[in-house]
């Protein structure tokens, strides 16, 4: 069975290539194009579609008050169609918190020497979103939705030995970022650093997001920054981030685009794997939602090196992908919902002050 999706676009071009796109790809199958926000609201409820492309700027309703309806009338998994600009990327992180699955964002001036890998990332991200959407749903009418009764204990590690923080995330990580990272307080004593696949200008936005909820400070990467015991480092898009040792003193985090053959920019094998290698005490990993299984190789880097790994649950994952991988392979020693994993790190950063 194809997976059924629906095209919002005010722009008759975006339109047009959007489906072209879609439609060439076994598996899809766009049933309808809409013009603008309210015409695809009425398209979403009349055709039920697994996935909605939506844009976010369009006249007479734009793509957040769409999608707050869409959500509200239909099961479909929601992908914004952003600009490659500030106001986009917020305007983005606002759907995201909405119930939005996934952004991608588009850049007018470069798409047609692009239009190939864009193409390939439209077609993976529509076709995990509508994968994702199909098991959740087979899991509901076959009754297998997990219990929410009974204590959670939080999964114990030793604090003493702990060097280094790092989390990684792809599609619908932005959400459980903001859930988790608020419950991390200063006196962890070790730099946090986490991946989220994003363009550049999508993480400046994350970031000031995050110094606006957090109690530690969050900073956005740069080249030779010092990495700070207590501090949030994020990983900026478009470039890898490689953790580095410098003598005796605290890590260093080195950004370049090498490797090239990680399709992810930041990769979340490249943070694991060189802060494993980087950080004289073990490190703990953590491996949100996403597509795909970038995380597997550094995850299992850090357990080579005495480290552990924490993982999303299936249940609350927007695609099951990254978290899948490191649990199938047997490292992930966790696997949480956000709201545990929030309070992980908050009984983790408790017992690390005392």
């Amino acid at each position: 069975m194809s997976i059924r999706v629906l095209v919002v676009d005010d722009s008759v071009f975006m339109r047009r290539a959007i489906r072209d796109m879609i439609d060439g790809e076994p598996g899809l199958e766009v049933v309808a194009v809409a013009r603008h926000g309210a015409e695809g609201v009425e398209l979403a409820k009349q055709h039920q579609p697994d996935v909605v492309t939506l844009d976010i700027e369009m006249p007479e309703m734009d793509g957040l008050t769409a999608l707050r309806r869409i959500k509200r009338e239909t099961p479909a998994q929601v992908l914004m169609c952003s600009s490659l600009t500030t106001e986009g990327s917020q305007a983005s992180l606002q759907a995201l918190r909405m119930g939005a699955a996934d952004v991608i964002a588009k850049d007018h001036s470069t798409f047609s020497a692009h239009i190939h890998e864009m193409r390939e990332d439209l077609v993976s991200r529509v076709k995990a979103l509508g994968e994702s959407a199909a098991r959740k749903r087979m899991r509901k009418t076959g009754g297998d939705e997990p219990s929410s009764s009974g204590s959670f204990q939080p999964p114990s590690i030793d604090l003493a030995r702990l060097g280094m923080l790092c989390i990684g995330a792809s599609t619908g990580g932005p959400p459980v970022l903001e859930t988790i990272l608020p419950r991390i307080q200063p006196q962890i004593g070790v730099p946090v650093v986490v991946a989220q696949h994003m363009p550049k200008v999508f993480t400046e936005s994350l970031a000031k997001r995050l110094s606006d909820i957090c109690s530690c400070q969050v900073r956005l990467l740069d080249r030779g920054l010092p990495l700070k015991p207590g501090v949030i480092h994020l990983a900026p898009g478009g470039l890898h981030t490689h953790i580095k040792r410098r003598g005796s003193g605290m890590p260093v985090a080195h950004l370049d685009e090498e490797p090239r053959a990680d399709l992810y920019r930041p990769s979340v094998d490249v943070l694991f794997e060189t802060a494993a290698d980087a950080v004289d005490r073990p490190v703990l990993g953590v491996v949100l939602t996403g597509i795909g299984h970038d995380g597997l190789r550094g995850a299992q880097r850090v357990c080579d090196r005495q480290g552990k790994i924490w993982s999303q649950c299936e249940e609350s994952s927007v695609v099951y992908g990254m978290p899948k991988a490191v649990a199938e392979a047997g490292l992930s020693s966790a696997a949480l919902s956000p709201e545990q994993l929030g309070e992980a790190l908050a009984n983790l950063t408790a017992k690390k002050a005392a």
